[in-house]
């Protein structure tokens, strides 16, 4: 169905899930590169709700998000993207419960150390935010990056 007015980004969100200073990867089908669980964001969707449900549909493990790390232009990491525009955003979650679990998208889950990442899927997780990350882990009090 075809929309007046002006096209619009869509809203990618991810779920920065840490446990033992690790952080939880999915492995994608799509490209067999790691990301950290998350999406396009569904009409009517709360963002940080939207994460949770992402974390749990591509990794089994039922999450809170408690922070938002950043929102990202998902456009300026120097890949081009198969949309018009994308912004990203990343939550700092916790783990409530669930256990490892594959997805129709995703067939490995496993938690990584920092200076041992995977090869990522870098239109879904890049260097980039997991530096921001890193920096939201060493002092909690700071303040969600923005573009």
């Amino acid at each position: 169905m075809e929309q007046p007015g002006y096209a619009t980004p869509k809203v990618d969100v991810r779920a920065a899930v840490i446990r033992d200073n690790k952080i939880l990867f999915v492995k994608e089908i799509a490209d067999g590169k790691w990301s950290m669980p998350g999406g396009w964001m569904d009409v009517g969707d709360y963002p940080a709700q939207a994460a949770e449900r992402e974390a749990l549909e591509e990794s089994g493990f039922v999450v809170k998000a408690k922070k938002l790390i950043g929102a990202f232009d998902a456009n300026r990491n120097g890949r081009p993207l198969e949309f018009f525009h994308a912004v990203k955003l990343i939550y700092l979650c916790e783990i409530i419960s669930g256990k490892p679990t594959v997805s129709n998208e995703t067939s490995e889950v496993k938690f990584f150390t920092f200076d041992n990442l995977p090869p990522l899927s870098q239109n879904r997780t890049n260097k980039r935010h997991i530096a921001e990350i890193i920096e939201h882990l060493k002092d909690t009090s700071r303040q969600a990056f923005f573009e």
